[in-house]
């Protein structure tokens, strides 16, 4: 068998570990269980013991009201004064004797529940608050006690028949009328009950919830009505202290076990441990080879460790490299805010300047105009730079989430064609072509729409970018066997050449050559292009030739969706046509946007009102019903524009609601269109694209 000193040291701390643990838990356990099952016991028999109690002292604290009760309804002068109301013998012969009765309220009523007189002291005013069911019910049971809440508070009620004196158990006549004491349930009370009972009492509501402190007893009175229902609970509590001599007897064992422990795990850590780390500590300090050599002769793991240290030299060749890699990509993120800042600065310096210069007076009226279409060129580039930056950076944070769902493939790839084509510069011997699918999709596809779109136009718009004669051809194949789709973009351009085909897809990358230099952007298209690709659950590859041009092609998966087409949100949306629609509401609460907003209405001779929040275009919109249009920003105070659209949609559905907003990305486009929005304007606004938006609410048309 093997010997115990011959085990590795992880075997002999293993043993070590788990014998003292076992020992720990053990003694944990009996401690537990032993001090649990005391203290539930004794817990439980008095809480038991302490419940009984305040029951009995509840019924007892009521005996004097009823035998009062009793004694009073039968009594012949009582039973004639149902029938007569005489107030002076009432007032002579019971209201003078209401203190005796020890509560707050005597009344008397008819048999047949009408109400006759009552006496009360200053803590219940409320006159006549028996209802007619107690009486039907008292008139078969002779005698009752119930509670029942009362603008004062929870009563305590005793009713009893009234019978001739012939009639002590109420049994051989009639009831002739009834008579009701009552007393509230107040501090007095609670105090007179509590002195008795050595507790604090409080009358709680029936769902607050009850905190049971773990060094006092409570026991729960539910106080029921005449019908038996819960009315409210009264809580009595009273201090209750554990003192547990056999706990602390097990306590101490417990700690000279642990003192035991410590002298085993000390002793066997310095002659297991201590020893061998002190080589360890010699080699890192000195380096010396004979301790290695040591160290790899001992058993275990610290043998192991020993041939680690000859392995120290190849780590910190990897070190080293890691430390270049680092310190590129620090020059790659110097180098990308380099060139922000240049393509930052480059169309504001043309904003600035061009806008300064309209300040001339004699300028002529074409300058004006050139330099116009250069300040919103210059606009439109700025726009698109800051996009790419905030798209990039909510990739990096993962806030972006792919939306899935059917779409015609045919059609999106269609209508991106015809609207890519239109934007080719003038001074460009280029042709796009669209090469179509051989075989048609029998259905839609399941995918994210936006973001697929997106794809498609950075890869055309690269390709136009980057050729200046020749052709641009785009188009997918449907690949059945592996379930994918295949989409390629090639162009006769300029093509990338083999060192920067290789970080063409890393973010902070930007080919830089004489060509590209002239060209604008931050080089952040194809990050994004990839990082969307890949979030549909596809990839992408480039392949390309100098002069010659260059190919894209990325795949997605094949998923037909089965489920049915869903309405179109602005043909589904059901607007009264009517002509001179001419009143809109523009939610907006910056005075610039407003103004320029505002103008570009007014050119139609449109009317304008402005609501400066949320809340304003909500009242508005209530209160003025020649509103035919609401343009709503979305980040406004006091409500924002989601929530504003929501209160306007729930009480005018059929008002048409557009959000005009500086939140741009396909994200937040989708997030409002789900809100149920009738359309979407992302700022800065495009005046010809408002006209066209209102164009197609006001006249029905489909955009």
């Amino acid at each position: 068998m093997k010997k115990f000193r011959d085990f590795n040291t992880y075997f002999k701390l293993l043993i070590l570990i788990i014998g003292t643990s076992v020992l720990f838990f053990l003694l944990y356990v009996v401690l537990y269980i032993y001090t649990t099952k005391q203290e539930n016991n004794l817990y439980k028999t008095t809480q038991n013991q302490y419940y009984n109690e305040v029951t009995s002292i509840i019924q007892l604290h009521s005996k004097t009201p009823i035998s009062t009760i009793i004694d009073v309804t039968f009594w012949d002068d009582l039973k004639n004064f149902t029938e007569s109301k005489d107030e002076k013998w009432y007032n002579t012969y019971v209201a003078s004797q209401f203190e005796t009765y020890e509560v707050d309220y005597i009344g008397a009523y008819t048999v047949e529940g009408q109400f006759i007189i009552k006496t009360a002291n200053s803590k219940i005013k409320t006159k006549d608050f028996i209802p007619k069911e107690v009486m039907i019910r008292l008139y078969q049971s002779k005698l009752m006690r119930f509670y029942m809440k009362i603008p004062e508070g929870v009563v305590e009620v005793f009713g009893a028949t009234i019978h001739p004196s012939n009639d002590p158990k109420k049994n051989k006549t009639k009831p002739s009328g009834y008579f009701f004491m009552a007393r509230l349930l107040d501090q007095s009370y609670f105090k007179n009950i509590g002195n008795i009972s050595s507790s604090d009492i409080k009358l709680v509501a029936l769902n607050s919830a009850s905190n049971v402190e773990v060094d006092a007893l409570e026991a729960v009175v539910k106080l029921k009505d005449y019908k038996r229902a819960d009315v409210a609970n009264l809580v009595f509590k009273r201090s209750f202290n554990l003192h547990f001599k056999n706990t602390k007897q097990i306590l101490i064992v417990l700690i000279l076990a642990s003192l035991i422990n410590i002298f085993v795990y000390f002793y066997f850590s310095r002659k297991w441990i201590y020893k061998p780390l002190k080589i360890i500590t010699d080699v890192l300090e000195t380096g010396n080879e004979n301790s290695i050599a040591v160290l790899k002769k001992q058993p275990g793991e610290f043998g192991y460790i020993g041939n680690l240290f000859e392995e120290n030299n190849y780590q910190r060749k990897l070190l080293e490299l890691s430390k270049e890699k680092a310190e590129e990509s620090d020059k790659l993120k110097s180098s990308f805010l380099a060139n922000l800042s240049h393509e930052i600065r480059t169309p504001m310096n043309a904003i600035v300047g061009f806008s300064d210069l309209l300040n001339e007076p004699n300028l002529s009226d074409k300058s004006k105009e050139e330099y116009l279409k250069i300040i919103k060129k210059c606009g439109i580039n700025l726009v698109s730079i800051i996009e790419d930056l905030i798209e990039m950076s909510k990739i990096d944070s993962k806030q972006i989430a792919p939306n899935y769902k059917g779409i015609d493939l045919d059609a999106c790839v269609k209508e991106l064609y015809e609207t890519i084509r239109v934007t080719i510069p003038n001074n460009k011997e280029l042709e796009l072509y669209f090469i179509e699918n051989e075989k048609r999709i029998p259905k839609n596809i399941l995918t994210d729409e936006i973001k697929l779109k997106q794809v498609i136009v950075n890869l055309i718009s690269n390709a136009i970018k980057y050729t200046e004669k020749g052709k641009v051809t785009f188009g997918y194949q449907i690949n059945e066997k592996d379930k994918t789709i295949e989409f390629s973009v090639k162009d006769t351009g300029l093509g990338i050449d083999e060192e920067n085909l290789k970080v063409i897809f890393d973010r902070f990358r930007r080919i830089e050559d004489e060509f590209s230099v002239e060209l604008s952007g931050l080089g952040l298209g194809l990050a994004i292009s990839k990082a969307y690709i890949e979030m549909l659950g596809g990839t992408i590859r480039v392949s390309s030739k100098i002069k010659v041009g260059s190919e894209f092609i990325f795949t997605i998966p094949l998923i037909y969706d089965e489920s049915s087409p869903v309405q179109n949100q602005i043909d589904a949306l059901n607007v009264a046509i009517k002509p001179n629609y001419e009143t809109i509401l523009v939610a907006e609460d910056d005075n610039i946007n407003f103004l320029l907003i505002k103008r570009i209405l007014e050119l139609k001779e449109y009317k304008v009102l402005r609501a400066l929040n949320g809340q304003e275009a909500v009242d508005m919109c209530r209160n003025n019903a020649d509103i035919h249009l609401v343009l709503m920003d979305i980040k406004m105070p006091v409500l924002n524009g989601y929530e504003a659209f929501k209160i306007i949609n729930s009480f005018n559905p059929k008002l048409p609601v557009i959000a005009q907003t500086a939140y741009a990305s396909f994200d937040d486009y989708e997030k409002i269109m789900k809100s149920g929005f009738t359309a979407y304007l992302s700022k800065p606004l495009d005046k010809e694209k408002v006209y066209e938006l209102i164009d197609s609410i006001f006249y029905n048309r489909i955009l």
